[in-house]
């Protein structure tokens, strides 16, 4: 029955068809041929179902605040108090580049508005500086995976839904290794800086420092509304993400005055283009892992591969190889909707902690996002720089190779995700 779900699905990807029909397509393979006594109005409850979850509420509301601020003012606001404190350093451009993309992804939770905002000022000021455009774009690339890491991720709220995992304790769990992946990022860039000989930006008073500061105040209380809120008790992941939303209205429209009503239209109405392409994928998926676990598949494979048998660790390395695998070639949340239903037994049964395989799920896909073929990020650098995709991925290696290093890590030091976690709900 797998064999025949998979290759209609392959089947349905090369004749052209979205993944959504491709999921229910396989879907509908499975009940009618394979279990035809059930009514297949199973499938449009198992559907609706999927999207139920109140957790899923806050997806349009991330997306439609990243998408305000994207084409508002906080991204540069943001971008001008790293560098009044980190410009002046050894690398301190490409280290600026990388804080920068930590704390845009706390406002935005996407790596592509992350590629965008941070990408487009950064890469013209690195090239007038010195640096080669390979190591500018491999960095902006993927330091944009931040967004999936530090809290809010989109990521981490998917794996919540279709695991039970609180998405309270996954945002905090993500913060270790993204403060993990800012620190290697940056001893490689001022590494970089020189080895290539990059000159100093001239040092900034504190009088343009405590002046950056008081401009980029306003956008720094998207990380305050998402973690202090949601650890202080205030409100709920989901309560959150509205008060994100209102908040960067506010900010943009009135205090900013960045855009217009016109603007805000406009961007409510791609919020919704983009969430109903995502609810209907989370449908689907819910009705495709349905049939899976009726149908014992998930186990079956399991047993066959062996995995059964691995222990903690091997089913951690199982889990980053499959995700990593499978995010290269097909959309995150896709793969999500595919291997968390599967996986999700073997963790259960190896005594894995759910929310340190969100931790390690959600790198795999933001390494996804920005590993060729087809990372997402790679091609909207491509629209971005207005490069060619050989040169787009030409100076990726390096900073792939150090997140792989931060997964390795991660499994066999799992408190680096866990100790935050475990501080906040230690009661």
């Amino acid at each position: 029955m797998a064999i025949v779900m998979l290759s209609a699905m392959v089947i349905l990807l090369v004749a052209g068809f979205p993944m959504m029909v491709t999921l229910i397509g396989a879907t509908l393979i499975g009940f009618v041929f394979y279990f035809p006594d059930i009514n297949l109005q199973q499938v449009v409850q198992q559907m609706i179902g999927g999207v139920k979850p109140a957790s899923l509420v806050a997806v349009p509301m991330f997306i439609f605040a990243a998408d305000i601020v994207t084409r508002g003012h906080s991204a540069d606001r943001l971008l001008d108090l790293v560098m009044r404190f980190f410009g002046h350093l050894r690398g301190g451009l490409a280290v600026s580049a990388t804080v920068a993309c930590g704390m845009f992804g706390a406002v935005s939770g996407s790596t592509q508005a992350t590629v965008v905002a941070i990408g487009g000022p950064m890469r013209a000021k690195m090239l007038k500086a010195g640096y080669k455009d390979d190591f500018t774009i491999g960095l902006m690339v993927n330091g944009a995976d931040l967004a999936y890491l530090i809290p809010p991720s989109i990521g981490m709220i998917i794996y919540g839904v279709l695991s039970g995992t609180s998405v309270a304790q996954l945002f905090i769990a993500g913060i270790g290794p993204g403060l993990l992946v800012i620190m290697l990022f940056s001893l490689y860039s001022v590494w970089y800086a020189t080895r290539h000989g990059i000159p100093t930006e001239p040092k900034a008073s504190w009088g343009q420092r405590w002046q950056a500061i008081r401009r980029a105040a306003w956008p720094a209380g998207f990380p305050l509304i998402v973690v202090g809120g949601i650890y202080g008790g205030v409100f709920s992941p989901t309560e959150a993400a509205a008060v994100c939303a209102l908040y960067a209205v506010i900010l943009e429209l009135v205090v900013f005055r960045s855009i217009g009503l016109r603007e805000l239209y406009d961007i409510a109405l791609s919020t919704g283009l983009v969430t109903s392409v995502v609810f209907v994928l989370v449908g689907a998926g819910a009705a495709f892992s349905w049939l899976l676990s009726y149908a014992q598949i998930p186990q079956e494979i399991i047993g066959s591969l062996g995995l059964d048998h691995i222990g903690p660790v091997g089913v951690l390395y199982a889990i980053t190889i499959a995700f990593f695998i499978g995010c290269m070639f097909v959309d995150s949340i896709v793969v999500m909707l595919i291997l968390i239903p599967i996986f999700m037994p073997l963790v259960h049964a190896s005594g894995l902690d759910p929310v340190l395989v969100g931790t390690v799920i959600t790198l795999q896909v933001a390494i996804g996002a920005a590993t060729p073929p087809f990372g997402c990020d790679i091609f909207t650098a491509i629209a971005v720089f207005r490069r060619p995709y050989l040169d787009c991925i030409k100076g990726t290696p390096p900073f792939f190779l150090m997140l792989v290093g931060v997964s390795i890590t991660l499994i066999y030091f799992p408190q680096i995700a866990l100790f935050l976690r475990d501080w906040a709900f230690a009661g």
